[in-house]
């Protein structure tokens, strides 16, 4: 993935998928502590994000060498989060979801899913703030807690994040709002990924979260060109 051009690698030792299995905060970090110390000590240059929502991970994790936290229940799922933040002093990832990994495919009702998604986000945004956290970035959490169709009208609105004045992250890599979308599998949705990467980039996505460097590399590159 350094090899490909990846800027930073997103390690995560909890899986958020839909209906994913809960595991202890002991697993978690038995999962991903390792693997960061390892990538830490034999690619010293790597830059490393640790994806978790419990700050107590996050601590661990960024005193073994992870610069950066990407936090998909955007301080909801832990209220220690946005103070341990504040604290480490270290960039972090804000992104929307409702509930668990477990409950979010019920938490999908919205009248108007950008709005919400914006609203939701935006007192996290000024908590953060006023604790002295500029450097935070963007996600609005495609996948989590919103059908296929309410994340199509989020990339569809995506230019209204703009309004919080960060950067964006978009994660869409192989998401099933691709792949069902297309009537395949997440195997088989590289190409419409990467048709979606294109689409967040020309609406002003500055991070891709993807699985797919090389390809996420010639997509950026290319859409560098119409600048």
């Amino acid at each position: 993935m350094l090899a490909e051009g990846a800027t930073f690698l997103d390690m995560g030792g909890y899986s958020t998928r839909p209906g994913a299995t809960d595991v202890s905060v002991e697993e978690e970090l038995d999962r991903v502590l390792p693997a960061i110390e390892t990538l830490t000590r034999h690619f010293p240059e790597a830059s490393l994000s640790i994806d978790t929502f419990r700050a107590q991970v996050a601590e661990r994790c960024v005193t073994a060498g992870a610069g950066l936290i990407n936090d998909v229940s955007g301080g909801t799922l832990d209220a220690a989060m946005l103070t341990t933040v504040a604290r480490l002093r270290v960039p972090y990832i804000l992104m929307h979801m409702r509930g668990t990994p477990q409950t979010m495919n019920s938490r999908t009702e919205y009248t108007d899913v950008t709005r919400e998604v914006i609203d939701e986000l935006h007192p996290r945004v000024a908590q953060l703030q006023q604790m002295g956290v500029h450097d935070v970035i963007i996600d609005p959490g495609f996948g989590f807690a919103k059908t296929v169709a309410q994340n199509f009208e989020l990339l569809n609105r995506l230019t209204a994040f703009h309004i919080f004045g960060k950067p964006l992250l978009v994660g869409l890599s192989r998401k099933s709002m691709i792949w069902r979308t297309l009537g395949t599998d997440p195997a088989g949705a590289l190409s419409g990924t990467t048709a979606l990467n294109a689409v967040a980039l020309l609406k002003g996505a500055k991070i891709l979260r993807v699985h797919d460097v090389k390809p996420a590399m010639e997509c950026i590159k290319l859409i560098h060109q119409l600048s």
